[in-house]
């Protein structure tokens, strides 16, 4: 299974977050940081903020916290949240199958066990638990 860039990089903000709660941080922080597009952060922190797992704020001292513990948020509702409309395979999509062995395939079934199993997984896990080290300065 592989994740979007999308739920990748919400995951990596996610945790940086967790490792100082209740301090903001700016998409250009987490840009700098982690060497990517601030535009691409911005749009996955805006996803995230209607979602209710981040709280942003404007101006001086502005940027986004975690709008609740890190204990409380498990990576497999993250997932889904950030993977929402994005179905393993074609066939498990709520439109456009285009499969000529639908209807016939034993594989889909399988791919949905297996897609659950490895939710149930991260359901399991927090972002408390993958929470990254504070950083260490030079």
């Amino acid at each position: 299974m592989r994740l979007t860039t999308f739920t990748d990089y919400g995951l990596r903000m996610l945790m940086r977050m967790a490792s100082a709660p209740g301090r903001a941080f700016s998409t250009a922080e987490f840009a700098d940081e982690f060497g990517l597009s601030r535009n691409h952060l911005a749009k996955i922190m805006q996803h995230l903020s209607r979602a209710g797992l981040i709280e942003t704020r404007r101006g001086g001292g502005g940027g986004a916290a975690l709008a609740r513990p890190a204990a409380e948020i498990t990576l497999g509702a993250v997932v889904r949240l950030l993977e929402e409309g994005q179905p393993l395979v074609e066939c498990l999509g709520a439109q456009g199958n285009t499969c000529t062995l639908d209807g016939r395939c034993r594989l889909k079934s399988r791919l949905r066990q297996a897609e659950a199993a490895f939710l149930a997984e991260l359901d399991r896990t927090t972002l408390a638990d993958i929470a990254l080290d504070p950083m260490r300065l030079p």
